[in-house]
């Protein structure tokens, strides 16, 4: 089968990665890929922007499995396109990919099927969401409605910096996604993610994941679009997974197959596991990133079978996913002055080595420049490698990262933390 592949980040390295396993892929493109990508891919220059580009090049190339990595061309209806000109795809439709591309929406829904989430309130002027703040409390989360790459969340923790934020998000800190703020209580407990594979009508759970969003140690600093992550995140209990799944996963699938708005894909909702038990915070509606790095490690299967037993509508007939009990982790190695302005053009050895530590070394944000790998974005690398504990894959990947030689590049040094806690008592 000949497969496309949409998306330029780590996370579309690591489903090239697990794709080129597969023993019915006959050729895998990527849309644009990057240089790691090309060691699994035929990189095309196409601008996962440009839908009719995408839908003509699936046409003319035969292909028969389309793979949408990042949320972007999902919310602006790639997926309905290549539905009506008859490519199979994995990826929900705009319509039901609004469960990422707007907050608001996903938290009517969960008010209207009763799914456990923060209180919350909706806003469309900087004046109503500050009258409001005062019946959240401190903290509050103050969130920009649309998609801001993961940056779009403020938690603040006295009345003025939420007045800041506000202004900040109205006065477009996160472009058009500031539109729109919704502002939520504060939700004690420790966050963890959960994954879910549905064709609509069916669901099958596909594994959790830790990662950890503050840029610097001891979760500290500005919010960033992950900085690492591990897999599986034993905070979620099998007794909790389940709850997830029949408190949280079904109620959604089943309120937006009524809407007449089938959500097909990846369900990825992130949890905070509260005293009450597990409550939705958001949903993103693909394979989160550095969340892929650390399930495509621990999926045992044929991706291709599990993706088109989604893009089919058969997804109840086939055998539920299986995931290795060993951990995954992996350290996002980002460019210096991420999450703000990254330093572009910094150089980048020593991958190799790493590798034949036995880790495995998605790339993200990188090019080529003279043949020399460079960093080309803010978070550059991610470097994983498995365990039969946290601890044991926590030291491996570090011991990775130190043979990359990227002197313009830095890390957190404490990912997994908790649970490397949690391991030692």
């Amino acid at each position: 089968m000949i497969v496309l592949l949409i998306g330029s980040g780590g996370r579309e390295h690591a489903l090239a990665w697990k794709l080129a396993q597969s023993p019915r892929l006959t050729k895998l493109y990527a849309a644009p890929g990057n240089p790691g990508i090309a060691q699994h891919a035929e990189c095309v220059d196409l601008d996962p922007a440009h839908i009719e580009s995408i839908v003509a090049f699936a046409r003319d190339e035969n292909v028969g499995l389309v793979v949408v990595g990042p949320e972007q061309p999902l919310v602006a209806g790639l997926a309905d396109r290549l539905k009506e000109d008859g490519v199979l795809v994995f990826g929900p439709t705009a319509a039901a990919a609004q469960l990422e591309g707007s907050k608001g929406f996903t938290k009517d829904l969960c008010a209207r099927a009763g799914i456990p989430t923060a209180a919350y309130g909706r806003f469309t002027n900087a004046a109503d969401a500050k009258a409001a703040l005062p019946r959240f409390g401190l903290p509050v989360v103050i969130k920009a409605d649309g998609l801001a790459a993961g940056k779009g969340v403020v938690i603040p923790a006295t009345a003025a910096e939420a007045v800041a934020a506000i202004d900040d998000m109205f006065d477009g800190a996160f472009g058009g996604a500031g539109a729109e703020v919704v502002i939520e209580e504060f939700l004690e407990g420790e966050e963890a993610s959960f994954f879910a594979i549905t064709d609509g009508i069916s669901f099958v759970p596909f594994g959790s994941a830790q990662d950890h969003k503050r840029v610097g140690d001891g979760d500290i600093g500005p919010n960033t679009g992950g900085m690492g992550a591990y897999s599986p995140a034993r905070v979620l209990t099998p007794e909790l997974e389940a709850r997830a799944m029949r408190e949280i996963i079904a109620p959604t699938v089943k309120a937006m197959a009524e809407a007449g708005t089938p959500y097909a894909g990846v369900l990825y909702a992130g949890l905070m596991l509260t005293a009450e038990g597990p409550k939705l915070i958001e949903y993103n509606a693909r394979f989160g990133d550095p969340e892929a790095q650390v399930l495509m490690p621990r999926f045992g299967g044929c991706l291709i079978d599990l993706m088109l037993a989604v893009a089919e509508g058969r997804l109840g007939e086939t055998d539920p996913p299986t995931l290795a009990d060993r951990t995954a982790l992996t350290v996002v190695l980002a460019a210096k002055g991420y999450p703000g302005t990254p330093e572009k053009g910094g150089s980048i050895a020593g991958i190799e080595a790493a590798e034949r530590g036995g880790a495995i070394v998605f790339q993200a944000g990188t090019a080529l420049r003279d043949r020399q790998l460079i960093a080309n974005g803010g978070r550059v690398l991610a470097v994983t490698a498995t365990g039969a504990s946290v601890t044991e894959a926590q030291a491996k990947a570090y011991a990775a990262v130190d043979r990359i030689d990227f002197p313009s590049g830095f890390c957190r040094r404490d990912i997994g933390w908790r649970e490397v806690a949690r391991e030692r008592r």
